[in-house]
């Protein structure tokens, strides 16, 4: 597993961007793919963006166009850029990663976005 501390979070306006960042240590970061999720309270965790090991990425498709993914292998961080933010965004956001599994098994502490109208 890999160790993930997230920053970034914070109280943005409508229409505004905002950029998450997770740091990674550990074993071997650039051989993981990176993810970012989100979870509102009593909600099931939604996937946002995905990064593998080579820099594919996957978005969510209402994402799409609003988000931004992508990481810095020498500084162990993968970033996710949200552009456009509305209202409905505000909730937690999850920086996660796995290592040669289908299944996410290593998560960041979740730090909180909120939009105001």
């Amino acid at each position: 597993q890999v160790q993930l501390v997230e920053s970034g979070g914070g109280l943005v306006q409508a229409g505004g961007s905002l950029r998450l960042s997770c740091a990674a240590s550990g074993r071997a970061y650039s051989s993981f793919d990176m993810g970012w999720f989100r979870q509102a309270l009593g909600q099931v965790r939604e996937f946002i963006a995905g990064i593998n090991w080579s820099g594919r990425t996957d978005y969510e498709e209402s994402m799409k166009g609003r988000c931004t993914i992508a990481r810095e292998n020498g500084k162990n961080n993968v970033l996710l850029k949200l552009n456009t933010l509305k209202p409905a965004d505000t909730t937690v956001y999850y920086c996660a990663a796995k290592f040669l599994s289908n299944d996410y098994d290593s998560w960041g502490q979740g730090p909180r976005v909120a939009v105001s109208t």
